[in-house]
């Protein structure tokens, strides 16, 4: 049970403030009491409750804020109306406002999960003395303990003794834990003060609690639970309020948060099923925690934040760009930007301007060493920007490796197979550049793109004539001899078959057929046989 005193005020303001909400249908008047004739025949209206409040409290000329507002509440709906008014009546018995004539107006919320009612009276007494107001909330907590017959000392030994079974490890953890569990804790020196309903119920020594700090090894892994969660439910969110409570909620997790109420500057993550308290900065940025924007302002601020990427680097790959856009959980695809399971195609530029620099990050592994190198590589790569493109001061390892593998090819004179087919097996082709460095030798290059390495064979003795290809004579003369034994294939086929078209075919049904007249004069015997030959003998 929770009672809130609500500010005071000169016009009785909270009059409106009920009204309002039981002409939206989410509050009713439950109870008018001591406001003579009005309400009696019909229903009251706010300038007849706030003009007899006002009349009523006239009699104390000395007191600015007459209203007196207190909102009582439990938690869901475990009392039903009738009992939280009983409540509300001996309440205000306790605290002084129920002497005979005493104006009270009580109002039942429906717009909330826990039942409460509004209380509206003055503090100007029926006999027009003020009614008395020192340590209003402290008094008011003793109240609530007292009809609820709350040891509130002992309720904060166990809340102690429950909140070193958390894995904190120092006393800010221990105080974030104590605030979620209801209770403020403070130290001064080498004391550790704790609060409970406005007062200090326990006193004891910070090593006491210092002795009970342990490191919880699993935080990694729920942090990085936690973030995901965090991430999720800060989307359907509009506030960090209903943010800790759906994750309180849900997830049995409070978010506490340190510094001003509308300006924090960190947050630690009690959780309660784990028995763990999370650093928040070692789970998501606070920034990113109460970013509670639109998806569609999020998707802008993501384009916004490509804009200024290729502004500082002209030359940002995909790779790069997925990196940084790691902390929007979005990423890069094929000129698409994939946000929250939701394709956006890139601007047109932006786009051209991704694929081209991954052209030139490939490029680059070859680090070329002069201008011809970089002009190849560009019209190999259909890279239009070779401004773009560095050039490297020095031939890397790779580049000087690749060089004496090359050299070496050329000087193997025992190979039997040539110059240009050795060196393909070795990974390299040939690659001709649009300039010539002498007359009528173009200027040519072996590439290895698996490799990632170019060798200028003109710079070099190599006997490039090793490299030309066969003449047009030799070309067609191979031609010529590959149609030749084609077509000799075709017409041993074409006999093959015509032989097999004329050869006499068996009309009986085998080796012992009376007809078998067309073996006779093979050179076998049958034929003399029939012509008696061997018979003369």
């Amino acid at each position: 049970m929770i009672a809130t005193i609500l500010p005071g005020s000169a016009d009785f303001h909270a009059v409106g403030y009920n009204e309002r909400k039981v002409s939206k249908g989410v509050a009713t008047l439950i109870e008018i009491k001591n406001f003579g004739d009005i309400g009696q025949t019909n229903r009251p209206t706010t300038e007849e409750l706030t003009e007899f409040l006002l009349d009523y409290s006239s009699s104390n000329q000395r007191i600015r804020k007459p209203q007196f507002h207190v909102a009582i509440s439990c938690k869901g709906h475990e009392l039903t109306e009738a009992e939280l008014l009983d409540f509300a009546h001996r309440y205000l018995h306790e605290m002084g406002y129920d002497q005979p004539g005493h104006p009270l107006l009580v109002y039942a919320h429906h717009d909330t999960d826990n039942a409460h009612l509004h209380l509206i009276t003055s503090r100007v007494a029926p006999d027009g003395r003020k009614i008395d107001h020192s340590h209003e909330r402290r008094r008011s907590q003793q109240v609530i303990d007292r009809l609820l017959k709350m040891d509130r000392k002992a309720l904060t030994e166990k809340a102690v003794s429950d909140a070193k079974g958390y894995s904190s490890t120092t006393f800010a953890q221990f105080k974030a834990v104590m605030t979620a569990l209801g209770y403020e804790a403070y130290k001064k020196d080498d004391r550790v003060f704790v609060k409970h309903g406005g007062s200090v119920q326990m006193e004891l020594p910070l090593s006491y609690i210092e002795a009970s700090f342990h490191t919880d090894h699993n935080k990694r892994t729920r942090g990085r639970q936690l973030r995901s969660i965090l991430l999720k439910y800060r989307d359907v969110c509009s506030t960090k309020e209903e943010l800790q409570a759906e994750m309180k909620k849900k997830f049995g997790v409070d978010i506490v948060f340190y510094g001003k109420k509308d300006t924090p500057y960190g947050y630690l993550l009690v959780d309660h099923n784990k028995k763990t308290v999370i650093h928040g900065a070692h789970v998501l940025a606070m920034e990113q925690l109460l970013d509670f924007a639109t998806p569609e302002e999020r998707l802008k601020r993501i384009e916004a934040y490509l804009d200024q990427l290729f502004t500082l680097n002209p030359k940002s790959t995909q790779a790069e760009l997925h990196e940084k856009l790691r902390r929007y959980h979005a990423y890069i695809k094929k000129g698409v930007l994939y946000y929250k399971g939701e394709a956006h195609p890139l601007k047109p530029f932006m786009a051209e301007a991704i694929d081209r620099n991954n052209r030139i990050a490939h490029i680059e592994r070859f680090t070329p060493y002069n201008g011809r190198e970089r002009e190849l590589l560009c019209r190999l790569y259909k890279v239009n920007r070779p401004d773009l493109v560095d050039i490297a001061e020095n031939r890397n390892e790779s580049g000087v490796a690749a060089h004496s593998q090359v050299k070496a090819i050329f000087e193997d004179n025992t190979a039997t197979t040539s110059v240009r087919q050795r060196l393909f097996e070795a990974g390299y082709i040939i690659r001709e550049a649009t300039d010539v460095v002498a007359e009528d030798e173009p200027a040519l290059y072996a590439v290895n793109f698996k490799n990632h390495t170019i060798v200028e064979l003109n710079k070099e003795e190599f006997d490039l004539t090793r490299l030309q290809r066969p003449s047009k004579f030799d070309k067609t003369k191979r031609k010529m001899a590959k149609v030749t034994r084609k077509t000799v294939r075709k017409t041993a086929k074409l006999m093959g078959k015509v032989k097999r078209a004329i050869q006499p075919k068996d009309a009986g049904g085998g080796s012992t057929d009376s007809n078998r007249e067309w073996e006779v004069g093979r050179k076998d015997g049958y034929g003399e046989v029939d012509n008696g030959q061997n018979m003369k003998r």
